[in-house]
């Protein structure tokens, strides 16, 4: 096989999909044993929100430093970090978490920008999408049964919790040192372009870069209001199981990144009407998961799959477009700041999420998020057309 399927890549996938097995236990696995330590939604909120809101922070420097050093060289530095952030958990509370999700969020600001900035530097311009697009299916593999597994470890009492944590760090660090990304690694020392403080003016400056943006930011709130209480809200509901809406979410990311990754646009044109369909698919399906209070299990298991399709084609769609107009000098650090992001949306959904679940209810809470994705289909048609 060729282009993005060639056995270099696979190995990077391979990766991918070791280096997130983690997280697809301990997002299910942390709400649920806070609940049990009596802590509240926005206590929850916050422990979650820690991971990615430092990996936000920290996206741009990894950029930077990555477009100096190269990825490799950065990648199993940042390997030793996060097998040190899964030990903590091994060994601590509720009040270790939060420094275990900090570190974790260093360490995969790093990992992240390293394998994304290497297969973008790598791969032609007619397999970008599909590359990026398999870098996030990778990703989004362990969810399939990491769900069920951290809700078996959380039922056996926590006994296994541990080892499991420490078998993965292994495991990624193995095959996170016999990786390799040739061309990344050739084009390694530049330093082009302007200080990282100064890109974060681009936000606003650049409009490619702030209407991507502002929507990617937009769906990680819904995105991170999924994963953080899903596993709570679940557990009111008649028939409402966390660990399979969260398997068929994942399954459904994977399946829909594989099959549709020749549709992800990668001609460097901006698709108003793509977007419109994603976007009105996300709304609809966490309206379905509001609904799933009154109307059901079907409404609850069909948001799972529907919010699964719009997962799938957000963020590789925007990050394609993205690194065809955005200046290359800058690119590196452009893209850090946008996938910052995302970063920056899922933690928010923890955060500013946890709080209106308390204050009302799990089902008025998504229901705020049918709102806000019904406003960024707005913002997808406002202002200037976005071309290159």
């Amino acid at each position: 096989m060729k282009g993005a399927l060639s056995w270099p890549f696979l190995r990077l996938y391979i990766l991918v999909l070791f280096y997130f097995s983690a997280n697809a236990i301990l997002n299910v696995l942390i709400p649920l044993q806070g609940k049990e330590w009596g802590a509240s939604n926005t206590t929850i909120g916050l422990v979650m929100g820690a991971y990615l809101f430092t990996t936000m922070f920290f996206r741009p420097w990894a950029g930077r430093i990555i477009q100096k050093y190269g990825p490799i060289r950065v990648l199993r530095i940042i390997l030793i970090l996060n097998g040190a952030a899964l030990a903590i958990y091994a060994v601590s509370g509720l009040g270790g978490y939060i420094l275990a999700r900090v570190l974790q969020g260093v360490s995969t600001a790093f990992f992240s920008m390293a394998l994304q900035i290497g297969i973008i530097d790598a791969l032609p311009e007619k397999d970008r999408s599909q590359g990026i697009s398999l870098y996030s299916l990778s990703s989004y593999i362990p969810g399939i049964l990491g769900p069920l597994a951290a809700v078996a470890i959380w039922k056996d009492g926590m006994d296994s919790f541990g080892w499991v944590m420490i078998g993965i760090a292994v495991v990624t660090g193995v095959a996170g040192y016999s990786a390799k990304i040739d061309k990344g690694e050739e084009e390694q020392g530049s330093t082009e372009g302007g200080n990282v403080l100064g890109s974060f003016s681009q936000l606003v400056k650049n409009p490619f870069l702030f209407k991507c943006s502002v929507l990617m930011l937009a769906s990680s709130i819904i995105f991170g209001a999924v994963t953080t209480f899903i596993p709570l809200y679940a557990l009111e509901l008649d028939r409402g199981s966390a660990g399979i809406f969260l398997m068929l979410q994942a399954a459904t990311v994977v399946a829909a990144r594989f099959t549709l990754r020749k549709r992800v646009p990668s001609d460097g044109k901006w698709h108003p009407s793509f977007v419109l369909g994603t976007m009105s698919l996300l709304a609809l399906s966490v309206q379905f998961i509001s609904f799933s209070s009154t109307a059901g299990p079907v409404f609850f298991y069909a948001a799972a799959v529907g919010i699964g399709i719009a997962q799938a084609l957000i963020y590789p769609t925007l990050t394609t477009y993205l690194s065809f107009v955005l200046p290359k000098a800058d690119r590196n650090v452009l893209l850090g700041l946008f996938i910052a992001t995302a970063d920056l949306g899922v933690s928010m959904g923890g955060v500013i999420m946890g709080p209106v679940a308390d204050l009302t209810s799990y089902s008025a809470m998504y229901m705020a998020c049918a709102v806000l994705a019904v406003l960024m289909i707005f913002f997808s048609f406002r202002g200037r057309p976005v071309t290159a």
